[in-house]
């Protein structure tokens, strides 16, 4: 039982080291196999994500007017996490925002340059996320938010683990891509339940408290379909996934969760 534990540990953060920039213990060590069994806890790891998202956001409005709290918010959860899921994104836009090949859409997506697509992609994105969070934080109080980022980071992480399950990694072997690791095996059926446990728990939480019951379900659903959805587009445009389009379904389906918080509201917490 300790052993499991321990592996667990391991395992929990080792997702940290590869998806956020905090430091883990030596002891954590590193292996694919490691990296393929940790994505799992992905989930989790938009727990931590969300969870200084929505510190920061509390802090901030007490200093400074709402839009200049959600750009600090906003700018802790980039730097935490290294823009990883927003280059992904970029680059996909960049690839699959024309009418390209499977073969040369994957070369533009190692490719470090930004395109046209990219730019306004991310414009775009993140202007969506902007103003859905200066809509929330004028109307939500300050544990509700923070609720609402954990709930937001995490479900929108379980759309890529859906994705990884349904599809197979498209890059040949050794073509040095940062995230193959994760793709040696596909999640689990085992492994996708128990990181819908870790996505669907802070929503949970927010039903507890009294309110936004539609908008959890909004949420839940939107990203259903985000995840179904990103299969089908995927396997007919690249017959597969690689990394990059990880990144874009987990920014979709955060951004299809913040929308439905949006529309719906804060139930009781308004």
């Amino acid at each position: 039982m300790r052993q499991r534990l321990l592996h667990e540990i391991r395992l929990g953060l080792t997702a940290v080291q590869f998806f956020t920039r905090l430091p883990v213990p030596a002891w954590v060590g590193w292996s694919p196999q490691q990296a393929a069994d940790s994505v799992r806890w992905l989930p989790a790891v938009g727990w931590i994500v969300g969870a200084v998202f929505g510190a920061v956001l509390w802090a901030a409005q007490g200093l400074w007017p709402v839009p200049l709290a959600v750009g600090l918010a906003m700018w802790a959860a980039l730097w935490l996490t290294g823009a990883f899921h927003e280059d992904g994104f970029a680059d996909c836009c960049d690839a699959l925002g024309g009418h390209l090949p499977p073969e040369h859409a994957l070369a533009v997506m190692k490719d470090s340059r930004v395109g046209a697509y990219a730019v306004i992609g991310l414009i775009v994105l993140l202007g969506l996320k902007a103003a859905a969070w200066v809509e929330l934080a004028q109307r939500g109080s300050g544990p509700t938010l923070i609720g609402v980022a954990v709930a937001s980071h995490a479900l929108s992480r379980w759309a890529p683990l859906w994705v990884m399950a349904r599809l197979d990694y498209v890059r040949p072997e050794g073509s040095g891509s940062k995230s193959q690791p994760l793709a040696s095996q596909r999640p689990s059926a085992g492994a996708l339940v128990s990181a819908a446990v870790w996505a669907l728990l802070p929503s949970l939480w927010l039903l507890s408290q009294g309110g936004a019951g539609a908008s959890v379900i909004g949420a839940v659903l939107g990203v259903g379909l985000v995840s179904v959805g990103s299969v089908r587009w995927l396997r007919r445009r690249l017959g597969g996934y690689v990394g990059d389009t990880l990144g874009a379904v987990q920014q979709v389906a955060e951004l299809v969760c913040l929308l439905a918080w949006s529309h719906h509201g804060l139930g009781g917490h308004v």
